[in-house]
């Protein structure tokens, strides 16, 4: 299979940054932030009582959604709130996320809530999708192609303020790191965004088509080589040993910021 990488500009070495000056006491968090607009830089968000879960995919239409809602519903206990990142440009419009021409000046930074109403449920938005999981709150990011940094202050306080987020995004990698993060992968369809690849071999757990079988070009199997595998079939995208094994990782990582492991 010949796969179609997506162009994309980004800095592969993944650094975690503190910056003593930026801190945040509210509710007992911390926040360990660096705010340098100008450099390809990693922001490393840690909170004492917040988990992180980020769920990415080499493209689109492969499942990803699905995979944030059934962790969601299978986990109501963590009170979660769900973010969705849209990166337009290149054709693809931030104000529905759809292929369209109409990327101009005024198309900046979206970010916008959405609301558990008539008209959420029937939108049928990623971000409803979330809500109607069982989200607490659900909110869409949307930014110009390679210019995240600039939602990355307003989406901090968003993450000040919940319990539990969980995040449907590869590129956000490059300004936090999650208690997990899981890839979701599809043999059968060719295309991979660069975005995909260059935090590939980060991905604690993959989720693939059962059966699939197949590989890209371009790509090296030893990335995905440490990472937990799970099936998902049409009918169940998100299976009992993954939310148990994702259960489990935000488990550790609690007991470690509590010093009680």
């Amino acid at each position: 299979m010949t796969a179609k990488t997506s162009n994309g500009n980004g800095n592969s070495n993944c650094r975690s940054l503190r910056d003593d000056r930026k801190k945040n006491k509210s509710n007992n968090k911390y926040i360990s932030l660096r705010d340098d607009r100008n450099k390809s830089d990693t922001y490393s968000t840690s909170e004492k009582a917040l988990g992180i879960v980020v769920v990415g995919g080499h493209t689109r239409n492969i499942g990803k959604t699905s995979v944030v809602a059934g962790l969601i519903a299978a986990m109501p206990e963590r009170h979660w709130t769900a973010v969705k990142i849209t990166q337009f440009g290149h054709g693809v419009c931030s104000a529905n996320g759809e292929p369209c021409e109409c990327e101009t000046a005024d198309h900046t930074i979206a970010i916008s809530r959405e609301h558990d109403d008539e008209r959420s449920r029937t939108s049928g938005t990623d971000s409803a999708r979330y809500l109607a999981a069982g989200a607490v709150r659900a909110y869409w990011v949307r930014t110009r192609q390679g210019q995240l940094v600039e939602a990355m202050p307003r989406l901090r306080k968003l993450l000040a303020e919940a319990e539990n987020v969980i995040i449907e995004s590869n590129s956000v990698l490059r300004f936090l790191k999650p208690n997990v993060f899981v890839s979701v992968l599809d043999p059968r369809v060719a295309d991979f965004k660069a975005s995909a690849l260059r935090y590939l071999d980060r991905a604690d757990a993959v989720v693939m088509p059962v059966g699939a079988m197949g590989a890209w070009d371009g790509v090296a199997s030893n990335l995905i080589a440490r990472a937990r595998r799970f099936a998902m079939t049409p009918d169940l995208y998100c299976c009992a040993e993954l939310v148990e094994f994702v259960g489990d990782r935000l488990r550790v990582a609690e007991r470690l910021l509590n010093g009680t492991l």
